[in-house]
């Protein structure tokens, strides 16, 4: 692999290279990055993306300082480098020193907290705040940067008290920012040679003609996610709730005049969008509505001004610049845009708009830009790299070998030897009510006889939920629960009792690295098919349909595949790690796609037998905690045998 990478960087090539777990992938282009800039006569830089904030972390915490320890032997130079993240993973000290710019966004609780930092409880949302700001100083005064992930335990609500969106953030007009922790992080990353970054970023970088970062050679990690991660970024949301914000927050800043045309507009586009259907939109009520909020938008705009004095004034104009250019999408229902209602809990009744195809977008912004390293577990499906090349705008069938060159390098895992595939074949299919009484069973009884040690993949947070909730209830086993604390912190804790198992939905089926005996059982509820009313999906497959393709297999079977190789993918971490991967879904096994799917996961060796697969858990129970015994009597000799 960094061979690979080496002779493509040298031509100008791009690379697009299958790693399986266990390559040691990070490793393959890590060291032809570190080896180029340590002979780089001039500031080259080399960025290098992923798709989860997991993978960033585990990067610059182990992968990368053994590189450059490796490279220190060899007396060559020293390189610069840096993690960079969304201003969303860093306090904002605008809004942690001034009131912010809701004044509801005050939580009642801080009046009711001991003003003392080190006295606050920590259990409740008031004392994590307040420890939070105290942190948050003490970055300042050390001139080190406050990034969520070396922050102290807080929960999801309480980060959202001393951070703010790529939106909110004003950036250099900031009277903090000098102190600024996000300008600190772009600024560090702009002078670094190599940075650690997100997909995301990356599509922001590229849209804006690459402002901050300067990469000769970029490298895109877990490239499977690439397409998704740049669709997400260049779809827009209109939600009533948003424009009934901004209209509270600029009443005192406008005239009567736009102030009036602009609750006029938002009143008459929510009652158009109370009065429309979930679904894709068609010409009419709410694309007039649009179109009459986006000129009163305009206003609010244009009156608001810039101020440099008042940072509360540029981050409402930035809020009615993106209400502003979603209204214009909206109304536009242009050709290359998918536009559609959503009616949910947590915003009410939204549009949003996201575009059809990210794949000449991707060419042109970000592979044009430098040669590019497309690298992944799941690249392949079933063998042929063609739908990443569709996904990415290269020739589907990879005639361009004279501008990328295409390699697997495979695994160094013997997959049928050391670890199972159970399919629940005799489950029943699984419905939209979420998981059945007999799934939830299911999930007990292969938990219990693996003794936790499982990581639990499932279609929704309440699947997840009821999961938990049902193992809690019935075993003594502890299971902790994505959204019940900071992610990274909850792998942490998965990570360090063996016993303990982790459920959770998409953030966990990639980038969470468990070997040895934390990780005996992957659970998957079912097969991970997107959506078949989500309207970008549907958009999609008809697009394909039209052109002659199969759309169902080139989107949401191609989309199944992928996400079924990087969860199954979680188990066999190591050349001695042994377990099952646990479908509980039958159509697997009987519907005809289900041999395109197996086709794409490790080939483990794949069995319908109930009974056979819980005593081969027990088996494992049984060797892990002989294992731990010797270990902590001081009498293991080498690693433990499990022959599953």
């Amino acid at each position: 692999m960094a061979a690979c990478i080496d002779r493509s960087w040298t031509v100008g090539h791009h690379a697009m290279i299958q790693a399986g777990t266990g390559t040691g992938k990070s490793l393959g282009y890590l060291v032809p990055a570190v080896a180029t800039l340590c002979q780089a006569t001039d500031q080259a830089q080399v960025v290098v993306a992923t798709a989860t904030l997991a993978l960033q972390t585990q990067l610059a915490n182990k992968d990368l300082p053994t590189v450059l320890a490796a490279a220190d032997d060899l007396d060559l130079p020293a390189i610069s480098w840096s993690v960079l993240k969304g201003a969303a993973n860093y306090i904002c000290l605008l809004k942690t020193r001034d009131a912010p710019l809701d004044p509801s966004e005050l939580q009642p609780s801080l009046t009711d907290v001991n003003p003392d930092p080190a006295q606050a409880s920590t259990s409740d949302l008031g004392g994590q705040v307040l420890e939070l700001r105290s942190w948050a100083k003490t970055m300042v005064k050390q001139a080190k940067i406050a990034d969520r992930d070396e922050a102290p335990s807080h929960s999801p609500r309480a980060w959202a008290q001393v951070s703010v969106n790529g939106r909110e953030c004003i950036g250099s007009s900031c009277p903090y920012v000098n102190q600024c922790f996000v300008m600190a992080a772009r600024e560090r990353s702009a002078k670094s040679q190599l940075v650690i970054t997100n997909h995301a970023l990356v599509a922001v970088e590229a849209e804006r003609g690459w402002a901050s970062l300067h990469p000769e050679a970029l490298i895109i990690d877990e490239a499977h996610e690439l397409e998704s991660r740049v669709t997400t970024a260049r779809t827009a949301e209109l939600r009533p709730s948003a424009i009934d914000r901004l209209t509270r927050l600029v009443k005192a800043r406008l005239t009567d005049a736009t102030l009036d045309s602009l609750i006029g507009a938002a009143q008459r586009f929510a009652d158009a969008l109370e009065m429309t259907p979930a679904g894709r939109l068609q010409p009419g009520e709410v694309t007039q509505a649009a179109g009459d909020l986006r000129a009163s938008l305009r206003q609010v705009i244009s009156g608001l001004g810039k101020d440099d004095a008042d940072p509360h004034a540029e981050q409402l104009s930035s809020e009615a610049q993106g209400l502003f250019e979603a209204c214009e999408r909206v109304a536009a229902l242009s050709e290359d845009d998918v536009v559609w209602v959503a009616k949910n809990q947590a915003y009410g009744v939204e549009v949003l708009v996201a575009p059809l195809s990210v794949a000449q977008a991707i060419r042109g912004s970000i592979l044009d830009h430098q040669p590019t390293v497309l690298t992944s577990a799941t690249l392949a499906l079933a063998g042929s790299f063609d739908a990443i090349n569709r996904s990415v705008g290269l020739p589907a069938d990879g005639s361009d070998a004279d501008e990328c060159d295409r390699i697997d390098v495979g695994s160094p895992f013997d997959y049928a030897s050391q670890g199972i595939c159970y399919i629940g074949a005799d489950l029943e299919p699984p419905g939209r009510d979420g998981p059945t009484d007999a799934t939830l069973t299911e999930v007990v009884d292969l938990v219990e006889a693996s003794g936790g040690h499982a990581l639990g993949l499932f279609s929704s947070m309440r699947a997840a939920q009821l999961a938990a909730d049902h193992l809690r209830s019935t075993t003594s086993i502890p299971v902790l629960v994505q959204g019940e604390g900071h992610l990274p912190e909850l792998i942490r804790q998965f990570l360090d009792d063996g016993r303990t198992c982790l459920f959770g939905t998409i953030s966990l089926w990639q980038g969470v690295d468990a070997p040895g005996s934390t990780c005996h059982l992957v659970i998957v509820d079912r097969i991970p098919f997107p959506r078949p009313d989500e309207p970008l999906i549907r958009a999609r497959q008809d697009q394909v349909s039209r052109h002659g393709g199969n759309g169902f297999m080139q989107v949401a079977a191609s989309h199944a595949a992928l996400m079924l190789a990087q969860g199954t993918g979680r188990l066999i971490r190591s050349v001695s790690d042994r377990g099952v991967v646990a479908i509980l879904d039958s159509r697997l096994a009987t519907a005809r796609y289900g041999r395109f799917l197996l086709a794409a996961m490790p080939p483990l060796w794949r069995t319908t037998d109930r009974a056979l697969v819980l005593a081969a858990l027990r088996r494992l129970n049984i060797s892990a905690a002989q294992d731990q015994t010797d270990h902590v009597g001081g009498n293991r000799d080498g690693e433990a045998s499990a022959d599953v």
